[in-house]
């Protein structure tokens, strides 16, 4: 691996870190957490695992992004009609209203990000 190599992935980690901040800045969630309100906000319940996969995480982190949306009840569990072991997560109202503010055209998407 060549020193431009290095260079071009520290230019796009460092893009991707500042994107991530701006995103933080404007709504007060990390890249996952607003990942995951996308996500339910099509109406389906989804398990933490489903969630995990779907993301590409695993369950552990999940979890936790599970907790912190939580935690601000953006989103709620429901146990699974089948068994009640099972919990689903959806979207709560204020999650719908906190995607409003969720823009992409209000948020600068790093020129080295654009190409990929």
């Amino acid at each position: 691996m060549d020193n431009i190599c290095l260079q071009k992935l520290r230019n796009a980690y460092r893009a991707i870190i500042g994107f991530e901040n701006q995103l933080g800045q404007a709504t007060g969630l990390n890249i996952n957490e607003a990942m995951l309100l996308c996500m339910l906000s099509d109406g389906e319940r989804r398990l933490s695992g489903e969630i995990a996969e779907q993301m590409g995480l695993t369950r552990s982190n999940a979890s936790k992004v599970i907790a912190a949306l939580e935690k601000q009840t953006l989103i709620r569990r429901q146990a699974c009609k089948e068994d009640s072991r099972c919990q689903k997560f959806h979207i709560t109202k204020k999650g719908m209203e906190m995607l409003e503010h969720v823009h992409c055209d209000s948020l600068q998407m790093p020129e080295e990000l654009e190409n990929l």
